[in-house]
């Protein structure tokens, strides 16, 4: 493995006392018509108590005279042992509100200071399989502002994050390029993309 390549060296089943983010669960539920099954899911440790999510994704617009782009990520995912493109995003700490989450989030993995404009209902990233959950906070980016000239991330140690802009209107084509080129694609992003097109067949 050459310097700079993050990469799987291997895997092994996790043990429960081990396991610090995560634990897996069977659940026994009556299905409506009336028979017993069982359900194996995963649940995240660390939702606050006080809170009702898990995390937050950011959509974080710049206006710019070519058109609006949206600020997005690459970054590596061991569970995937590939780079994905994803939204600004990151987990809820206790007694702070999605909000606040997102503003914090967003200066750290990417430099910007922004303005909240609105915060999505909860939304369930994988119910078959778990119960993470998140608020999707739209947010203002003002480019006149020298924050956002000058943009200085605070990473943590173990962030590798690389921060580029996309066209809103190349969403979906930029999506499909970066795929082939073997990343993979956050469904969140890829949602987004999805609606754009969507938007533009019908004419929304």
């Amino acid at each position: 493995m050459s310097e700079g390549e993050a990469k799987v060296l291997s895997t092994e089943p996790l043990l429960e006392t081990e396991a610090v983010w995560t634990k897996l669960v069977k659940t026994i539920w009556r299905d409506p018509k009336g028979i017993t099954r069982t359900w194996e899911s995963a649940e995240r440790r660390t939702r606050p108590k006080c809170s009702d999510i898990d995390g937050v994704g950011i959509v974080a617009i710049l206006e710019k005279e070519t058109g609006p782009e949206i600020v997005l990520q690459k970054q590596y995912r061991p569970p995937l042992d590939k780079i994905v493109i994803e939204l600004p995003a990151g987990l809820v700490d206790e007694g702070e509100t999605a909000e606040e989450a997102a503003i914090r989030e967003l200066k750290e993995e990417t430099g910007y200071v922004a303005e909240v404009l609105e915060t999505s209902p909860v939304m369930w990233n994988d119910p078959g399989f778990c119960n993470t959950n998140l608020k999707m906070v739209h947010v203002s980016v003002d480019m006149s502002l020298p924050a956002n000239q000058d943009l200085k991330p605070e990473l943590e140690e173990n962030e590798f994050i690389e921060v580029f802009h996309i066209r809103l209107t190349d969403l979906w084509e930029e999506c499909i390029r970066l795929e082939a080129e073997g990343y993979a694609i956050d469904a969140r992003i890829a949602n987004i993309a999805e609606g754009i097109e969507i938007a533009k067949k019908y004419k929304l």
